[in-house]
């Protein structure tokens, strides 16, 4: 069944996609690639970890793009697009797109702490996985369902969160302030099956093409310690 965004993108994205290349001589693609940058290393991290797996939410706009570059990261053992900030009855996709739910689309991150920090996690979300300075969409999507937040599951992570936004803001690393939320105390609930490993099942999908798979390609470049070829997949473990 072809869903809203689906849908339209079908459409709209197609025909966009003929009018950048036609207008800028360029895909989506160089467009990201001017945007992407590795963002300085978190002064504040994780205390050396015990735990085998820790679990971390992010919300970065379009939960497909965000899901996809998760699992493309080394350390992370599984990503799942749901949604974050609003309550359970609401978290459904129709739903959450109207804007007034207090849900953002989110992917919930577990990882091995001690391959990959929650620091190094939250770099790689400010440098490649959306854009921290547009307040309430990303690229084409546009509502509060899509703003920039961080949902810490202990206090440890939020301190780390704000510690590194405030970090980032003093050294003027972006041209604007950041607008990520930091929202604590939030339960993330899993979206629909169709959402999950969508990047990853949908390569030519228009949308997947233009916003995310530049994604990925700027995940291999800048940061080609963290990134696996192979992504890990929701569906993997059904």
């Amino acid at each position: 069944m072809i869903m809203p965004r689906s849908f339209l993108y079908l459409v709209a994205a197609s025909a966009l996609a003929v009018a950048v290349v036609t207008l800028h001589g360029f895909t989506g693609s160089a467009s990201m690639a001017e945007k992407a940058r590795v963002v300085p290393t978190p002064a504040v991290d994780e205390t050396t970890p015990t735990a085998k797996s820790e679990v971390a939410v992010f919300a970065g706009g379009c939960f497909w793009g965000v899901q996809g570059v998760y699992q493309h990261v080394k350390g992370v053992t599984n990503a799942v697009s749901g949604y974050a900030g609003g309550e359970k009855k609401t978290a459904e996709y129709e739903v959450v797109g109207t804007g007034s739910t207090g849900h953002a689309e989110s992917v919930q991150v577990t990882f091995d702490p001690r391959v990959v920090s929650y620091g190094r996690l939250l770099q790689i979300f400010f440098s490649v996985a959306h854009d921290p300075t547009q307040l309430d969409r990303q690229g084409p999507d546009t509502g509060p369902q899509y703003r920039s937040a961080l949902f810490p599951t202990s206090a440890e992570q939020a301190g780390i969160a704000k510690a590194y936004i405030a970090q980032l803001d003093q050294a003027h690393v972006f041209d604007r302030p950041l607008v990520t939320r930091v929202e604590p105390g939030r339960t993330f609930y899993p979206a629909e099956e169709y959402h999950q490993d969508f990047l990853a099942q949908n390569p030519t999908h228009p949308y997947i093409r233009i916003n995310d798979l530049p994604k990925i390609d700027e995940l291999k470049r800048l940061f080609p310690d963290a990134y696996r070829s192979q992504a890990v997949l929701v569906g993997a473990g059904r």
